[in-house]
């Protein structure tokens, strides 16, 4: 069996004690493809945001950035920087410096900012700094909401078109290398669409009728994990919809949403390839 060093990548998330998002989802699926994930939790809180009562949050912007120092001093070399969850203009500022610290670093910005036409809570007043990060990213990875607010246009609903979807994708890849949008609605379809360069594409899924907290943070993971194994963004996309359709379709119909996709029984298919 041919052995590879495996990529080293500076997950900057939050973490969440119960509920799967963020970094208890980047973290064993990064290390199942055979990464060595590091984790930087910019908050620690009791559980997720999306349904299970008002959580326990305890803010770590300072440690996050004394880690940092940490990290460089020690002369970690990183081969990705991951960004997902930023709840306020320090942690943005958090992903700017690791930037700084390590420029040769794929970086890679979830601007986590929005869903279904509206902000998260508080987040509206940080769409500025996200702005500013995703044109310092190398690639972002937002859905049709975020996509909307960063080019700063209405959300709309409605049903789009491969090719529509794929004008939007270009669009939003203009101020960075490249970009995949999520989420995006085709007729009796999900679909992701993708910009980089030459490699342009659309992935379709039959939509599930089912909805789930974490799914993006999921998605993302795969996606950079597979390029990071030099998959082109088109393939790493594919396998990353390929996957959260199986973790959905695994999840029992009647287990409840908020605890999100029953993914972990699935990870050994994420363990080839490397």
């Amino acid at each position: 069996m041919k052995h590879t060093a495996p990529k080293t990548i500076l997950c900057i998330h939050d973490l969440s004690g119960m509920g799967r998002c963020s970094l208890s989802v980047a973290a064993p699926v990064l290390a199942t493809m055979g990464h060595q994930p590091v984790l930087l939790p910019t908050t620690l809180l009791s559980t997720h945001t999306g349904g299970l009562g008002k959580p326990v949050v305890q803010p770590l912007a300072s440690y996050a950035e004394a880690a940092l120092d940490h990290y460089r001093k020690l002369g970690v070399e990183f081969d990705c920087i991951y960004s997902g969850y930023l709840a306020s203009e320090a942690e943005q500022q958090l992903v700017r410096k690791a930037f700084s610290y390590w420029p040769g670093a794929l970086k890679v910005v979830d601007p986590v900012l929005a869903d279904h036409g509206r902000f998260y809570t508080g987040m509206q007043d940080l769409l500025p700094g996200m702005r500013e990060l995703c044109r310092q990213a190398d690639l972002i990875l937002p859905n049709l909401t975020e996509a909307c607010f960063l080019l700063g246009r209405e959300y709309s609903a409605e049903e789009f078109t491969p090719e529509q979807a794929q004008a939007l994708a270009d669009e939003v890849s203009a101020g960075v290398q490249r970009a995949v949008v999520t989420g995006l609605p085709l007729a009796k379809h999900l679909a992701c669409a993708g910009s980089s360069g030459r490699d342009r594409f659309v992935v379709k899924r039959l939509r599930i009728d089912r909805s789930y907290p974490g799914t993006g943070d999921l998605f993302a993971a795969v996606l950079v994990g597979c390029l990071l194994r030099g998959n082109a963004l088109s393939a790493a996309a594919d396998a990353a919809a390929g996957f959260v359709a199986e973790a959905i379709n695994n999840t029992a119909p009647t287990a409840d949403p908020a605890f999100g996709v029953w993914f972990e029984p699935l990870l050994g298919r994420l363990s080839g390839g490397n």
